[in-house]
């Protein structure tokens, strides 16, 4: 334990020796403290989106917005386009605008009823608005199909949901996330967030170690989308 204490110690102490340095080379390259400030901000930042994720993409809300855009005139030219609708409902359930995504993913259900994507996203909208028991049952129905849907994320919205609603049917669909042995960092990130939300240390730190133990297990091309996660668990 000393040992490890020390290690870490250490290498903190490096690392910030090496932002001292780094530091002080900009200011002597520029001559502004402040300019070397940004310069500083600005190369951890493009580090990060390289090999981290940790900040958010400044272009990405940009891209997101234009593909919008796209989509909507689209479908005024055609209007029955179903992957359109779907893809327009992803997007402002990802911008959490559930209400206007409502009616896009009810006009693609009533095209292809089985389909446990469209299922998942049709419950998660009614969960959302406030109509639990009809969300949590498309969801279920969504899970009968493709119990592996989304590597378990139905359960984790169902598990949010209820973490308000009522702790033991929580904890009952946060645990069938384990049962189906999913594979996901994200996942266990967000179970363990989860866990301590409803004051489940124990299962929390569970949770974050299994992240950190799916993301070792990773071949190396799948790493860098999941390596967000796993950071986030191990400062967890």
């Amino acid at each position: 334990h000393e040992v490890h204490s020390f290690s870490l110690s250490f290498g903190s102490r490096c690392y910030q020796l090496s932002k001292f340095l780094l530091f002080s080379l900009l200011w002597w390259i520029t001559g502004s403290p402040f300019l070397s400030i940004l310069l500083l901000l600005l190369i951890f930042y493009f580090l990060d989106r390289r090999y981290v994720g940790l900040f958010p993409s400044v272009t990405r809300p940009i891209k997101i917005a234009r593909r919008q855009s796209k989509i909507k005139q689209e479908l005024l030219l055609n209007p029955h386009h179903t992957s359109h609708k779907q893809e327009l409902a992803g997007i402002l359930m990802g911008k959490r605008q559930y209400a206007q995504a409502l009616p896009y993913i009810q006009q693609v259900h009533e095209i292809i009823p089985d389909s446990p994507e469209v299922l998942y996203q049709l419950g998660l909208c009614h969960m959302k608005l406030g109509n639990v028991e009809e969300g949590e049952r498309l969801i279920l129905k969504a899970l009968d199909a493709n119990p592996m849907l989304r590597y378990g994320e139905p359960y984790l919205a169902l598990g949010e949901v209820y973490s308000h609603r009522d702790a033991a049917k929580a904890l009952h669909y946060l645990e069938r996330i384990r049962d189906i042995h999913s594979s996901s960092v994200e996942t266990y990130y967000h179970l363990g967030k989860l866990f301590l939300k409803l004051d489940r240390q124990p299962e929390a730190k569970a949770a974050f170690k299994e992240a950190r133990q799916i993301y070792r297990s990773l071949p190396k091309y799948l790493r860098r989308q999941q390596r967000k996660w796993a950071w986030l668990s191990w400062f967890k």
